[in-house]
């Protein structure tokens, strides 16, 4: 799951230590990639739009499925929308997230020679989205899912007698006795059978990123599902995108 920096460390980042900044506004979480003298570094808060106020380096690119803060100036030439990302047959209405993630998957697919029958790309967020990219790089269609906390979050407000139980911990039986237990180990499966019985339904390997990716990598495991786990795939690919954009406009 994604935590919340630690002040301290937070701090670290706000001065000449790091050159530039990528920023991601997700659902509940701002996804940030810091430029360091040779490498990018990440970090995952909740939002907190005085973080930008009191940056000391510029942001070179964003980018936002989330709400945008208000009374915060972000340079809207800097900002990637899907008309930046590399996928055929990318529709404009995709979320920035989803193209982000399935491009730098498909790329990483294809430098290791494992992108021959494609590919399905799980972002385990807010929303569980599902995303197929072709062996030629197209964008293939997917399927939405509410994430872990979001169900149980509908659980809790929709039925008088429960209550969220949070998801510090999930129960190792698959048939609990306890309600909070019972809907935690639901929700858990309800993203289980879907990643499954998508790899089973294409053939196709999975890739998985995201704040919840921890957690489902370990039940994935348990039933012997082939997964490669990339914690940051979405911001990877937009670092590279900024790069290659910056790239065009030196030439």
């Amino acid at each position: 799951m994604w935590h919340t920096c630690p002040g301290h460390f937070w701090r670290r980042y706000l001065t000449v230590s790091a050159l530039s900044c990528c920023l991601l506004i997700g659902n509940s979480r701002w996804h940030w990639a810091f430029k360091k003298t040779d490498k990018w570094e990440y970090l995952h808060t909740t939002p907190d739009p005085k973080r930008i106020e009191s940056l000391e380096m510029p942001i070179v690119a964003w980018a936002a499925v989330g709400p945008l803060p208000k009374n915060i100036y972000l340079n809207p030439a800097k900002r990637l929308t899907t008309k930046d990302i590399p996928l055929k047959e990318l529709p404009p209405w995709l979320g920035i997230d989803r193209a982000l993630a399935g491009w730098k998957a498909f790329k990483k697919a294809k430098s290791i020679g494992t992108n021959s029958s494609g590919l399905l790309v799980a972002d385990a967020g807010t929303i569980l989205s599902l995303t197929r990219i072709s062996a030629n790089g197209e964008f293939a269609g997917g399927q939405l899912i509410a994430g872990l906390r979001l169900q149980l979050s509908a659980m809790a407000n929709g039925a008088k007698n429960l209550q969220n139980p949070g998801t510090s911990s999930f129960p190792p039986d698959q048939f609990p006795i306890a309600t909070a237990e019972a809907m935690q180990r639901g929700s858990l499966q309800a993203l289980i059978g879907t990643l499954i019985e998508a790899t089973h339904e294409t053939n196709m390997p999975l890739w998985l990123c995201g704040g919840d990716a921890p957690i489902l990598i370990e039940e994935l495991k348990k039933r012997n599902a082939q997964v490669r786990h990339y914690p940051n795939l979405v911001l990877e690919g937009m670092v590279e995108i900024q790069q290659q954009i910056k790239q065009d406009q030196d030439l």
